[in-house]
């Protein structure tokens, strides 16, 4: 049995999955107009490839990748293209997005299968999962055939599925883990293939029994690893510290330790995509929180507006005070519900007026709280205060660009100091000032 290591830091929210855990995922069908942008990963706004008044069948390209890290868009549904124009987008900012008057006939394009795919090499595995536009469905957003793709010279020891699902509100992978076990294992089969990795391993918190033995009835030789319920054990670098024991270095990547992470979810998509020919157009999204009526986990159609997916949940019982895209730790709070749902959504979480009151911070009282639960090993007390003071050399010299915006130091903080916020905001101008030309 595998040993599983500790990682510094991490925190132990109130667990409040109960509610949406034991919901069977449901198929949400598409709305009369879809929106769908053309920003969905990293990297560049994906270049369309239709025009308004197009025609386009569900499952057609409407946007190819641009640059290394871009990643194609696909359409929903079949219908009529509206238009293509700037839409909101959950990041707050303006986005390009095709807009989509849905058919409702749902005619899908022409799909290549592959009754086997575990058959096909690398290469045709890899180019099949960009195609398909697959991207890190845990919310990196990072294509995953680019992923994959490893510097000559590099030998991959693990795969590790992440199954964690450590934020509190989500069930997204829960579900997926329950319930589609075999899509899961032919991924990480294929992705394991794809990037030579010699071992695969799927790690899943403890509090997650029956996804546990789900996965192990369909895992065969593929390790399945229970790793103890702590917040954030879902990071990146702290799963392969959990599993490997191995430390990604500062400004490092996972393969320089001889290891790739990749999100159940993710696997999924990466089966669909080399075995059924579908591109990543849906995904499941945990719709929660206490003014939800009906909370649940959805398969909702990518492009589909967060009003629609509220409705199908029932609605509100009662006025929201704030909603938050992707959960309560790291989540982001949203304007309105006229967004659409992207490739990266995993969680709608509605909050009550009450609960969505932001505490009145006080000075830092310099108790050292958030250091010590920073799974990142940084100073959080200092990257904020460089931050706030536009700092940004020096917020760069202390590691700003290794947090992982997990909010454990906010969580903790007494004072209610808004840590992770100045954080961020370091961290966006610290990056957008090495991208200038010099």
């Amino acid at each position: 049995m595998r040993k599983v290591r500790s990682f510094f830091g991490g925190i132990y929210p109130e667990d409040v999955k109960q509610t949406t855990a034991g919901t069977p995922i449901q198929a949400l069908s598409a709305p009369e107009t879809v929106v769908v942008p053309l920003l969905q990963h990293v990297g560049l706004e994906a270049k369309p490839v239709v025009a308004k008044g197009d025609e386009v069948l569900k499952g057609q390209l409407l946007a190819e990748a641009e640059g290394a890290t871009g990643a194609p868009v696909h359409s929903p549904v079949s219908g009529k293209v509206l238009a293509i124009e700037p839409r909101p987008h959950q990041s707050g900012h303006s986005v390009t997005a095709i807009v989509i008057e849905n058919d409702g006939q749902d005619n899908w394009v022409e799909r290549t299968t592959h009754p086997d795919p575990v058959q096909l090499d690398a290469e045709e595995i890899l180019k099949r999962i960009s195609q398909a536009g697959v991207v890190g469905m845990g919310g990196a957003g990072f294509p995953t055939a680019a992923k994959l793709t490893l510097p000559k010279g590099i030998t991959l020891d693990y795969l590790i599925i992440n199954g964690c699902e450590c934020e509190p509100h989500y069930t997204t992978d829960h579900r997926l883990m329950v319930e589609y076990p075999e899509d899961i294992v032919l991924g990480a089969k294929l992705m394991a293939k794809a990037s030579g990795a010699r071992q695969i391993v799927i790690a899943i918190e403890d509090n997650k029994p029956d996804a546990i033995a789900s996965l192990k009835e369909h895992a065969g030789s593929i390790e399945i690893v229970a790793v103890p319920t702590r917040y954030p054990a879902g990071g990146e670098k702290q799963l392969i510290q959990q599993i490997t024991g191995r430390e990604v270095p500062s400004g490092g990547l996972p393969y320089q330790v001889g290891a790739v992470v990749q999100n159940v979810a993710t696997a999924r998509a990466a089966a669909l995509a080399v075995r059924d020919g579908e591109p990543l157009i849906s995904r499941v999204v945990t719709v929660t929180g206490t003014p939800i009526a009906e909370p649940g986990n959805f398969l909702v159609p990518i492009g589909t507006p967060l009003a629609h997916v509220f409705e199908a949940a029932g609605g509100f019982s009662q006025k929201p005070g704030k909603v938050v895209v992707s959960g309560a730790m790291m989540g982001q709070a949203q304007f309105g519900l006229d967004v659409p749902v992207t490739k990266t959504t995993s969680c709608l979480l509605a909050l009550t007026e009450e609960e969505a009151v932001t505490p009145d911070s006080t000075p830092c009282i310099k108790c050292a709280r958030c250091v010590d639960v920073c799974p990142a090993r940084l100073l959080p007390l200092k990257l904020e205060m460089f931050g706030m003071n536009e700092r940004f050399e020096e917020a760069h010299a202390y590691g700003a660009l290794d947090c992982i915006e997990c909010g454990a130091c906010n969580y903790i903080c007494p004072a209610k100091r808004p840590l992770l916020q100045y954080i961020r905001f370091a961290k966006m101008e610290i990056i957008a000032r090495d991208q200038l030309p010099s």
